[in-house]
């Protein structure tokens, strides 16, 4: 499959040949090359669909999901943590619809930014968007790791001070201070500018000269690895205080295997929020740190700089590349969340349990076989060795 970076190298190289050759080859080239410009703007489009649609589906289904078993709840701890599981599915799917529409369309549009937004108006709503519902999704994160981690290692000062009223308020006042914050750029804090290639918007990390821009760009990933940081802590903090519960309540009541099960569920659970945390976030942050060090932007793949010597070019191309797949990264995290948070648990833990502890008894039945077999076998030798003796008269 062909990707964006390869169809603009092939532009520029068929473009040199053309001007090599002469007129009537040029123009069969340029032919050509619109129609592969055309096939890549074709496969390139099917990417941020592919996402749309799997993201909607996943946060779709997660707060229907979420909507049913927050109905039948009547403890206030599981109600709690359900009320910030379908408030991370909202903030996720409000995400996918305001962004990903815009950025089919600018596909569709031949990645010309300027045919759907003469004004630039759009492009700073895009960049609000990208950055509320980012940085929504990571303190929500590290809002339920807290909420986790108090049950946990508190369980009687959390059944008694934590109220649906209070994690209700507490998400309130993250969507409210994150919108502020990504609101800085409108109020002259900042700036928004579009991202190679063209087809999207996100904060500038190479402009010093506007007002406030490093401060803006520095505090957002500093603020997302604090988030993942808390996360990973937070998370950390409840594996191992479930690990020493299931310890002190080890036996074999059926109390304690389930005991047990529900902790390797949530275990694994946790690895896999804390995994997919990290690889989504992890290299869009570090690398808006080392782009606002080195004062570059994504913008600059655009510029005349790429067209100097092959190796520079190769080297902007792999970094330009390096930050689009990044950003990938993190929208991805959208449509992980759902997955990680709730249906894996819902789905696919329970089957993996349940398959595990057949695989664990099919192993018992079989040692249980296999040992009364030699038992068999070794008195029926015994038998024989008996009646071989010698019979004492």
């Amino acid at each position: 499959m062909m990707t964006t970076d390869s169809c603009d190298f092939l532009e520029g190289l068929q473009t040199k040949i053309g001007k090599m050759l002469d007129l009537n080859v040029s123009k069969s080239l340029r032919e050509d090359n619109a129609t592969k410009n055309s096939s890549c703007g074709y496969v390139s489009v099917g990417f941020p669909i592919s996402m749309m649609i799997t993201g909607i589906v996943g946060n779709s289904l997660a707060l229907i999901l979420v909507y049913i078993s927050y109905k039948k709840k009547e403890n206030k701890r599981k109600k709690s943590f359900l009320l910030c599981i379908g408030s991370l599915a909202f903030t996720d799917l409000f995400g996918q619809l305001l962004t990903s529409p815009i950025v089919i369309s600018v596909y569709r549009a031949d990645r010309k930014w300027e045919r759907i937004d003469s004004s630039g108006k759009l492009c700073a709503f895009f960049g609000v968007c990208m950055t509320t519902f980012g940085l929504c999704s990571l303190f929500l994160a590290s809002a339920m790791a807290i909420e986790r981690a108090m049950a946990i290692t508190n369980p009687h000062w959390y059944s008694n001070h934590m109220k649906t009223s209070v994690t209700k308020q507490t998400l309130a006042v993250v969507w409210c201070l994150v919108l502020l914050f990504a609101l800085l750029p409108i109020a002259g804090v900042g700036e928004y500018t579009r991202q190679w290639p063209d087809t999207w918007c996100f904060i500038s990390t190479g402009d010093r000269k506007v007002p406030g821009n490093m401060f803006f760009a520095i505090t957002f990933a500093v603020l997302g690895i604090f988030s993942l940081l808390v996360t990973l802590s937070c998370n950390v903090v409840t594996i191992r205080g479930l690990i020493m519960r299931c310890k002190t309540k080890s036996g074999t009541s059926q109390s304690s295997k389930q005991w047990e099960r529900l902790t390797t569920e949530t275990v694994i659970q946790l690895l896999g929020i804390m995994c997919v945390l990290l690889i989504c976030w992890s290299p869009l942050l570090v690398l808006m740190l080392r782009m606002i060090s080195n004062q570059v932007s994504s913008h600059d793949c655009n510029s005349a700089a790429v067209t100097s010597n092959h190796t520079s070019t190769r080297d902007v191309q792999l970094d330009c590349n390096f930050f689009l797949t990044a950003i990938r990264l993190a929208s991805l995290n959208q449509i992980l969340d759902p997955w990680v948070y709730l249906l894996f648990r819902e789905i696919l833990l329970r089957k993996f349990c349940i398959m595990a502890n057949a695989v664990s008894n099919c192993s018992i039945e079989e040692q249980k076989e296999t040992q009364t077999a030699l038992d068999a076998l070794n008195k029926q030798n015994q038998d024989g060795n008996n009646l071989h003796k010698p019979q004492c008269s």
